[in-house]
């Protein structure tokens, strides 16, 4: 279980969809010596929507979507701001002890924290987590079930014989996780039903830069981001061959996804034989896309350029995400305009 840096989303595959994991997460990120970046950032998300955001900058939590402006009471926002301003003086003295304790002392330093739990609504099932991250790496993580603090390495030990003697710490997270956390989702849920709820099915092409490269396959404006996007022959799925990229968001709140078919080898007359399917969640019918030289997007310069900024948004997804939860930086910086 690696940290890779800043907030996301898992994302789910739904090959025969059940029942709906909800999640309410918190990521916390403070950093010192990234230009144009807030030095604290906080967003609360809740399934795949954001619900409130709080930076240094403008120094006041707000809502982030309509639901929660209209079903919190008026102190709430100012509750949050309150939590946020203290938690931000907690994690900027964190980087300096961390970066210290490391003599890492120049150079630009990320801390990070994501908390929150899972709730099936089918089964009841709970799962809490809280985790931290320094410079892209694991640095602590809360281990509910044995009640005590794991150290993926050595210089985070201090620190976890000192938390894991405080006890009264680790039963008040344990009983956020397990039962105030979950309390607040249930809330949540329930205020933004119609919103959360919602399935909003994708705009789908078929790309290729040159007729020597792969054909993608871009799902965008989906919604939510439990969503598969694979390629088939003659009704299988396909693993070679294939490149699977992962859901990413967009301005809007909607999602997008990829996925790159090797057509070098393929000969014209089996073109047919190949479809791209999208799955979405709560979404009974599989929306299929055949591979059609006649429907085929081709724009050597402006594809390129899209492409180029995949793998910029890729190398973002690389180095500022929890590998367990990905949502991308540059969705945070929209949320902070």
């Amino acid at each position: 279980m690696k940290i890779l840096l800043i907030f996301t989303l898992l994302g789910i595959g739904v090959h025969g969809t059940g029942a709906v994991t909800h999640s309410l997460r918190y990521f916390y990120t403070a950093s010192r010596g990234i230009p144009s970046f807030p030095e604290f950032v906080t967003v609360g998300m809740v399934d795949e929507q954001p619900i409130s955001y709080y930076d240094s900058n403008q120094k006041r939590e707000v809502p982030k979507q309509e639901w929660m402006k209209q079903n919190e009471e008026p102190d709430y926002w100012e509750k949050q701001t309150q939590i946020s301003i203290a938690a931000e003086q907690r994690f900027k003295a964190s980087i300096d002890s961390v970066s210290q304790r490391l003599n890492q002392t120049q150079g630009p330093h990320i801390v990070q924290n994501l908390y929150g739990c899972e709730w099936d609504d089918e089964t009841g099932d709970v799962r809490g987590f809280n985790q931290f991250g320094y410079n892209g790496e694991d640095y602590i993580v809360f281990n509910l079930e044995t009640e005590t603090w794991i150290a993926p390495r050595s210089e985070a030990v201090i620190t976890k014989m000192k938390w894991d003697r405080d006890e009264t710490r680790i039963q008040v997270d344990k009983n956020y996780l397990t039962h105030t956390c979950v309390d607040w989702l249930k809330k949540y849920i329930k205020d933004g039903k119609d919103s959360l709820m919602k399935t909003v099915l994708p705009s789908i092409s078929l790309l290729q830069k040159s007729s020597s490269s792969p054909v993608t396959c871009h799902a965008t404006g989906f919604y939510p981001d439990r969503a598969m996007l694979f390629w088939t022959k003659d009704g299988e799925e396909l693993y070679e061959g294939v490149d699977y990229w992962e859901v990413l968001p967009n301005h809007d709140g909607t999602f997008q996804k990829s996925a790159d078919l090797d057509v070098s080898s393929i000969p014209p007359g089996d073109w047919d034989r190949y479809d791209c399917v999208f799955q979405l969640s709560g979404v009974k019918e599989d929306v299929l896309t055949k591979l059609d030289k006649d429907v085929i997007k081709t724009n050597g310069e402006g594809l390129g350029i899209s492409l180029k900024k995949a793998k910029i948004y890729c190398y973002l997804h690389g180095f500022f995400f929890f590998q367990q939860r990905r949502i991308v930086l540059l969705s945070v910086l929209f949320l902070s305009s």
